[in-house]
């Protein structure tokens, strides 16, 4: 391929994005792929806005500094390797890395507002599209904010009633009627996966380029 095949991934929290993520991921060798989530991109907790009862909203495009993702994606579009430090949120025991994101001939990116921002969504030659029903999406939601994240049951609760599903109706969910691939992720996503890999591999081997 003369130019990285970028794809875009979003859908919302909890449908299972970063875990499609990894499953793609294992299918090629590190050369050949490039991941990079708009999670590591979120705005200093200083700079996040807060809800009328003082709660900080990570969920709203706003929380996203848009730019430096564009930027960096062009950078990798562009042939050049990128460095970023993780966000880690408000996890106290958890330690930034140092990331590197390699060019690679496919570019993957993942987040909520992928598809969103315009000008990045531009960016993009496949876009993904996961979804899974409320109650699923809500279990991962806890599993990973009490786990990674550090925040306790009621203000996972909390965040996933008065942050999360008001914006997933409004503004993630429409944009699904213009995605390329639509994965329904309930409980397997194994054959989307498969057929996702199969297109790929076949453009890697530059049939149908």
């Amino acid at each position: 391929m003369n130019k990285p095949f970028t794809i875009g991934i979003t859908g919302g929290s909890g449908s299972g994005k970063t875990f499609f993520l990894q499953g793609l991921s294992s299918r090629f060798k590190a050369e050949e792929i490039c991941l990079i989530s708009q999670d590591n991109y979120y705005r200093p907790r200083d700079l996040q806005p807060v809800d009328e009862n003082g709660i900080k909203n990570f969920d709203l495009p706003v929380s996203i500094d848009h730019e430096a993702f564009q930027q960096d994606l062009l950078l990798l579009k562009a042939g050049q390797n990128v460095i970023k430090t993780e966000y880690t949120f408000n996890n106290p025991l958890a330690t930034p890395k140092v990331l590197e994101f390699r060019t690679a001939p496919i570019i993957v990116v993942e987040g909520l507002f992928v598809q969103y921002f315009e000008e990045i969504s531009n960016e993009l030659d496949l876009r993904v599209f996961i979804e899974a029903k409320d109650h699923v999406k809500l279990g991962r939601r806890i599993k990973r904010d009490q786990v990674e994240r550090g925040y306790d049951i009621d203000d996972v609760l909390y965040r996933y009633q008065y942050h999360v599903m008001p914006v997933y109706e409004r503004l993630i969910e429409p944009l699904k009627h213009n995605a390329d691939l639509l994965v329904p992720n309930n409980s397997q996503f194994e054959r989307a996966l498969d057929v996702l890999v199969g297109f790929l591999k076949s453009r890697l081997s530059g049939v149908g380029n």
